[in-house]
């Protein structure tokens, strides 16, 4: 992930799942996922390994993350951040809210979706991006790619916003060469020191069959 964000963002990644991040809990993270599965519980507790990493990257105390109503990170003050797992591999963001807005990442397999997946997430324009670049470079599964763009938009914009937003509500152009990408809000975006945001930027990365996406929401003031 340090390759995707800025220098000025803490993070913390790993490809192995740790028996010893579940007693490393806090209570109040360890009393959350007390009745859950033991998939999800080894995936909430190395991601919050990933945090406390994060967080001394970042030069600040560990701290527990607990979850909002939507399941989505509540950061201790004067921090943002974002945190995601997929089949293995789990990773978190953090950096300080005097800097950044928002953050948001997200970790995919790098496996090809089901159609009828791709047609309920994307904008036909962005179907034809997806056809055309699986085309010519079928070494990435684009449409994947896709899908977890519009997840790292999503987690940037529901701390800022506190509403969802709908899959056809962020219309993505991805950069293959420059392993970037653009997301622009197709409804008004949230107010960011005052100025209205109509898009986010964001980068990716294929590594060890993952597919990487970030977004660093920076301010447009600092304070």
């Amino acid at each position: 992930m340090d390759r995707l964000l800025p220098s000025q963002v803490g993070t913390g990644s790993t490809f192995v799942d740790y028996d010893a991040a579940l007693t490393a809990l806090y209570p109040q993270e360890a009393a959350a996922i007390a009745n859950a599965r033991p998939k999800r519980r080894r995936e909430y507790a190395n991601a919050r390994l990933c945090a406390r990493r994060a967080m001394h990257e970042l030069g600040v105390p560990p701290a527990p993350v607990v979850s909002g109503e939507r399941g989505e990170p509540l950061w201790p003050a004067g921090l943002v951040g974002s945190m995601t797992h997929c089949p293995g591999f789990r990773a978190a963001a953090i950096g300080r809210s005097a800097a950044f807005a928002g953050l948001g990442i997200d970790a995919e397999p790098d496996l090809p979706l089901p159609q009828d997946l791709l047609d309920f997430i994307a904008l036909p324009q962005e179907r034809e991006q997806v056809h055309a670049f699986t085309r010519a470079a079928p070494g990435v599964c684009w449409d994947r790619l896709l899908f977890s763009a519009k997840e790292a938009v999503f987690k940037v914009w529901f701390p800022l916003t506190g509403r969802p937003l709908d899959f056809a509500e962020a219309d993505i152009r991805i950069s293959p060469g420059s392993e970037s990408f653009s997301a622009r809000l197709l409804v008004p975006g949230p107010r960011i020191d005052g100025e209205r945001v109509e898009e986010f930027n964001g980068r990716w990365l294929s590594h060890r069959g993952v597919l990487l996406t970030a977004i660093a929401l920076g301010r447009t003031t600092r304070g």
